[in-house]
């Protein structure tokens, strides 16, 4: 287990009963043989986790040391065309990390720690499946040059489920044989143990990055950015394609100065090989009413950060949720400003897609 006992210390498990009938699931439950373990009907029903505003008192103690194991229900693929061309079925919701502005306890409710699905294989042959019916991409586009790109990250973060589940390391190995498509993930986290995973240029990892000094307030119990900044050269040595997501940009006073040093260390980081490969997103943040809310139960330091209603205008989502984003009209000015930086301090990092 590469990652810290401080992020990851397991002493309780939800369990839906049909996960110890999987390989993934007894070996979990025998890596934690000292963990109470507990029997639930639905890992999207446990009253303690889900909707209990009484947890956000110990939102960082659920997140080290509460695992929840399920089997995964719904293997379908849904388009999206931004960071992949597809969203492949999830190994995996919540997270041990707790990022400040993290969109999945929107969905889930309050506490919100690591539910494996132990099902991976069926994901896997889904995913198979999926890849046959589609042939070679048409033409190049924005997602990739040659190939379709699944993201098999989208709710949680595969670095950290990384140290718990072999499952992870099992769908990096799938992408390698499926030869018209790729797997992508975005991470916060550094595992070194993902170096000896042999990707074979077929995982595209996105590390997310920002100005340190705002990481420290809203990236709550992530790697530092300087260390992921430091692992990109060694992924790229390890066969994975690296690109960095600059997400979320934060507005606030000084924020041009803050990311242009950030770009300056990356570029003075970077070796030729990585260089070469770099592309990036931008993703400008998006905020949430009833995460405000919560947040404001457990860290409100980052909402002086993060909840800015005079510079943000009011959205609601396709699922009936209040979020709050920068005002369009200054929004693309500051974006505009964002890409200049970008393009004066690291001239070979393409944005792929900017929002």
């Amino acid at each position: 287990m590469a990652l810290s006992r401080e992020l990851i210390s397991i002493e309780r498990i939800f369990y839906e009963e049909a996960a110890e009938t999987y390989p993934h699931g007894q070996a979990i439950l025998a890596r934690f043989p000292g963990a109470e373990r507990i029997a639930v009907p639905s890992h999207w029903n446990i009253p303690e986790l889900h909707g209990n505003a009484g947890s956000v008192e110990d939102w960082i103690r659920i997140k080290r040391s509460t695992l929840v194991l399920g089997v995964k229900k719904s293997l379908t693929m849904r388009p999206n065309g931004r960071s992949a061309h597809f969203i492949a079925p999830s190994t995996s919701n919540g997270c041990a990390m707790a990022c400040a502005y993290c969109y999945v306890p929107r969905r889930k409710g309050f506490a919100n720690p690591i539910t494996l699905f132990v099902n991976t294989e069926k994901a896997c042959a889904a995913i198979v499946r999926h890849a046959g019916r589609q042939g070679p991409l048409p033409e190049p586009d924005s997602v990739d040059p040659a190939l379709w790109v699944y993201d098999i990250g989208e709710n949680g973060d595969l670095s950290v489920d990384a140290a718990v589940f072999d499952g992870v390391r099992d769908v990096i190995h799938l992408f390698r044989d499926i030869p018209n498509a790729k797997a992508s993930f975005a991470t916060k986290a550094v595992n070194r143990d993902l170096l000896t995973y042999e990707p074979r240029g077929k995982t595209r990892i996105r590390f997310s990055l920002m100005p340190e000094r705002i990481a420290k307030v809203v990236d709550v119990r992530t790697s530092p950015i300087p260390e992921r900044i430091a692992a990109i050269d060694d992924f790229v040595g390890a066969g994975y394609e690296v690109h960095a997501n600059f997400s979320p940009v934060i507005m606030y006073e000084g924020w041009e100065a803050d990311w242009r040093d950030l770009f300056r260390q990356i570029d003075a980081a970077l070796s030729p090989a990585s260089k070469a490969q770099l592309r990036c997103e931008i993703i400008m943040l998006t905020h949430n009413a009833g995460l405000h809310e919560v947040n404001l139960g457990w860290h409100p330091r980052a909402e002086d950060l993060l909840w800015r209603p005079e510079i943000q205008e009011v959205k609601v989502s396709e699922g009936g949720q209040t979020n709050l984003r920068y005002r369009t009209r200054w929004k693309g000015r500051w974006l505009a400003r964002f890409k200049d930086l970008l393009a004066a301090e690291m001239p070979y990092c393409t944005v792929r897609y900017a929002f």
